[in-house]
């Protein structure tokens, strides 16, 4: 037999069954059952239980309620859904069992609640379906945007898409889980949920249209299908949030450059690769904005660069404005460092979730905009910055309600500290009413002493009996026939007055009222600046623009940047490129610039050889991030960069394994090298480091030989390529590619030590100096020692065993193989070898060794 309150808790369960159920007693929210034991894991609280039933024990693990942010911020973060069970009536008035519902699911994508997200980074909500070839994809910020963002693309770029926005959340139809991205959290719903005519009819319905023509999207079914699941998800989640959407936009992936996740990864724009943590990356060293809405436009702008040249130039303009001009960009930097996250701050606002100070804070933000207007328009200027003066809404209205309505210093709706005196007669009225009532009792005691000659006598307060007098024992015979006794205690006695039960009504009466109208009043103002939303966001927009140019303005002055020219050619040219991040982490001063220059001219394949640990990855890297940066409109560390419009940015690098596909670390190497090769264009910059090595040498040698003449010759190919690599065979490709060329990171040898000079320069190298590296590193003495002797072993031919190495044994047979043919002999011996690179004697070699099979097989 299970108790009442085991069967409320099954029956509200039964409704959320894939969500945390936070179930409130009293002053705990208790998990049971297998809830409990996932909060106890995942919290490292304790996991206990209770008696809910006669012999009945299930499991049990609770919460203290003011301690419910953060121990849910933990749960979400981990991706689960939280269900929020309060108590809906009062236990000390409720008879019987008190009333429970959810008052909210929260899930990863529709938190709104600022503990639980990232101030710097958006928190989108995305819908997704595959069929066929073809995806459609629906996304929403619903904590900074009134607005859903749909797209149908090939299914090969949803994955592209996907990991660009790193949804909290993807709505998916059951069963296509598993074609997210590693790592994204998805949320299954029925296919009934993404059925075309229903989605389609609850987005014409939810945007009050007759068609979905004027959105865009009428033609694109899956992408109708994606924005009405996501309504619907949001409709069972967060209704409140899908009030708020009123505007829905399409877009393709045309415009911007598309960054997949290794090269996100490998080039560390957001996090370093080594950890998949915040560090030292391009975003933290570009990163001077000012505010959260800077911050987060900042992030977009870098994980999408732009392909449209004229976008480019303006944001290079805005950007230059702000360099030339120290001055202005140092007092726009001032009035920024007064705005808070409008975006998120107008949203709460509208949605009736912020507090007081949240709207104070949000008045103070918008109270900056016309100075700020001011500094961008500076008489004379028609440039960049004074279209955005043009552009921003300064919302007076809603400024002036918020000034006029709250107070400087707000605390919560009821407590008379929220509404700013003269706002509401009536409000200062029941003020002024309770505050006499508050008065007068507080004077009362001092007049009951002086009435009574009671020198001890007090007047106290409690919520069951409310205001009384207090009298000790030895003076009871003194009080006055009025005083009524309403408690006993063991040292006196409780009174009360005709007189104090009347000014306690009107104390009680006065802040119940005055609790509902301030609440009221607040809500009120709420919903009037709410419908000056519109404003506000647009506003925000223009403010993230000013603090994103201002950023990197701050860090071209700071670090030395140019600003690059970017054409429609299909040339690359840095002079004195500086690797942004590298160089910030460096002693000022000690980073060695380098120059590239890759064309058809002078050749777009770049084989590049050099030591272990001489520079070659962060060079190849190097130029990949300036190319990055000069189409996200930022400047450039470099004396000077002309960059030919780049369509796609390609990275193979580092040594990676995938367990949970079962793909080796080769393997790994070989998928990414593959879509490369299948999806780079004459436009794309690839940037290649030691492709080959997770195999042998001979294999790993011929594959990167055959990638590096596949880019060259393949006609939808022949785009510039960094190519770094320790197989020093592969600089004699220069000799028979016309677009290749070779470049050599220099190294100096001094007393038997190498020093790494880390300077880029024409031609090959024909040592990795491994072993130099390797003492570096801090191995051990004899086994540095024992290197060298097996490399001096190895190089000479002599085999520690004495054994003839059956690399010899096979060689020696190719060479009876070509004495046997008196017809192949006299072509032998005309092969001038020393004059030859390895590679081409070991393909004359080859050659004539297959002529000798042929003769002796005819």
């Amino acid at each position: 037999m299970t108790t009442p309150i085991r069967r409320q808790y099954l029956r509200i369960k039964q409704q959320h069954p894939d969500a945390i159920l936070l179930f409130r007693l009293g002053d705990f929210y208790e998990t049971f059952d297998e809830d409990a034991k996932v909060v106890a894991r995942e919290l490292e609280i304790v996991l206990t239980s209770r008696e809910m039933g006669r012999g009945h024990r299930v499991p049990l693990a609770g919460i203290p309620y003011h301690a419910l942010e953060g121990h849910m911020a933990r749960l979400i973060k981990r991706g689960y859904k939280v269900a929020i069970c309060e108590q809906m009536t009062d236990p000390a008035t409720s008879r019987g069992l008190v009333e429970r519902e959810v008052v909210r699911v929260v899930t990863p994508g529709t938190v709104v609640e600022p503990f639980l997200l990232q101030e710097r980074a958006n928190n989108y909500l995305a819908a997704a379906i595959w069929e066929e070839e073809e995806a459609g994809l629906a996304h929403v910020d619903i904590t900074t945007s009134s607005t859903v963002h749909v797209t149908q693309l090939r299914r090969e770029a949803m994955a592209l898409e996907l990991e660009r926005l790193a949804p909290a959340e993807v709505v998916v139809p059951l069963g296509q889980e598993g074609m997210l991205p590693p790592g994204q959290q998805a949320a299954g719903m029925g296919n009934e949920g993404f059925r075309l005519d229903s989605c389609r009819r609850l987005l014409l319905e939810h945007l009050g249209a007759v068609t979905l023509e004027s959105y865009g999207c009428e033609h694109l079914p899956l992408a109708v299908r994606a924005a009405g699941a996501l309504l619907t998800y949001l409709g069972d989640h967060q209704r409140e949030a899908l009030a708020r959407l009123n505007a829905l936009t399409t877009y393709d992936l045309s415009g911007a450059m598309v960054l997949d996740a290794q090269t996100r990864r490998n080039l560390e724009l957001f996090q370093t690769a080594r950890s998949g943590e915040e560090g030292p990356s391009l975003l933290s060293v570009l990163d001077f904005t000012k505010t959260a809405m800077g911050a987060r436009l900042l992030r977009r702008w870098l994980g999408q660069p732009l392909l449209d040249m004229e976008e480019i130039g303006r944001r290079q303009q805005a950007v230059g404005c702000f360099h030339r001009d120290r001055e202005r960009r140092g007092r726009v930097v001032l009035a920024l460092g007064r705005i808070a996250d409008v975006e998120r701050l107008a949203n709460r606002v509208r949605g009736g979730a912020a507090s007081p100070r949240e709207a104070v804070a949000l008045r103070r933000s918008l109270e900056a905009l016309p100075e700020l207007a001011a500094l961008l328009a500076v008489e004379g200027d028609s440039g960049p910055l004074r279209r955005l003066a043009e552009q921003l809404p300064l919302c007076q209205e809603a400024t002036s309600l918020l000034a006029q309505a709250l107070q400087e210093e707000p605390g919560q709706p009821g407590e008379g500290t929220v509404i700013k005196p003269g706002f509401s007669p009536e409000l200062d009225e029941l003020k002024l009413a309770a505050q006499d009532a508050r008065e007068y009792i507080a004077r009362l005691e001092g007049r009951e002493r002086e009435r009574t000659g009671i020198k001890n006598l007090k007047v106290g307060y409690n919520k069951v009996f409310g205001y009384y007098i207090e009298v000790t024992n030895p003076h009871i015979a003194r009080v006055l026939p009025e005083y009524q006794r309403r408690q006993t205690l063991t040292t006196g006695e409780r009174f009360i007055t005709p007189e104090l039960k009347g000014y306690e009504n009107l104390v009680l009466n006065a802040r119940e009222r005055l609790q509902e109208l301030e609440a009221s009043l607040y809500r009120q103002v709420c919903r009037q600046v709410g419908e000056a939303a519109p404003q506000m966001l647009a506003a925000a927009e223009s403010v993230a623009q000013v603090d994103v140019f201002a950023a990197l303005a701050e860090a071209a002055d700071r670090y030395d940047y140019v600003c690059p020219q970017v054409n429609d050619s299909l040339r690359l040219e840095i002079r004195d490129g500086r690797h942004p991040v590298v160089e910030r982490v460096l002693p000022p001063g000690s980073f060695v610039p380098n120059d590239t220059l890759l064309s058809p001219e002078k050749g777009s394949l770049v084989i590049i050889t050099g030591p272990n640990m001489s520079g070659k990855s962060t060079y190849i890297r190097q130029v990949a991030l300036l190319v990055l940066m000069a189409q996200a409109g930022s400047f450039v560390p470099a004396r000077s960069a002309t960059i030919g419009l780049v369509d796609r940015i390609f990275t193979r690098i580092g040594l990676q394994d995938d367990l949970a596909r079962g793909r080796s670390t080769f393997m790994v190497e070989m998928v990414e090298t593959a879509n490369i090769l299948n999806s780079a264009t004459h436009r794309s910059l690839i940037i290649l480091d030691e492709i080959g090595r997770g195999t042998s040498t001979y294999d790993g040698l011929s594959i990167a030989q055959a990638v590096a003449e596949h880019i060259h010759n393949h006609p939808r190919l022949g785009c510039r390529t960094l190519f770094a690599t320790h197989y020093h065979e592969l600089i004699d490709l220069a000799r028979v590619l016309p677009g290749a060329c070779n470049y050599t990171v220099a190294v100096a040898e001094e007393g038997g030590k190498v020093v790494f000079l880390h300077r880029v320069v024409p031609g090959g190298a024909d040592r990795s100096y491994g072993v130099h590296v390797a003492q570096l590193a801090g191995l051990p003495r004899d086994v540095v020692h024992r290197a060298w002797e097996v490399l001096r072993e190895l190089e000479g031919n002599r085999p520690a065993d004495g054994r003839t190495p059956r690399r010899r044994r096979e060689k020696g047979k190719q060479l009876e193989l070509l004495l046997v043919n008196p017809e192949v002999v006299e072509d032998l011996l005309r092969l001038d070898v020393n004059a030859m690179t390895p590679l081409e004697a070991i393909n004359a070699l080859y050659a004539l060794q297959q002529k000798a099979r042929d003769e002796q097989n005819g």
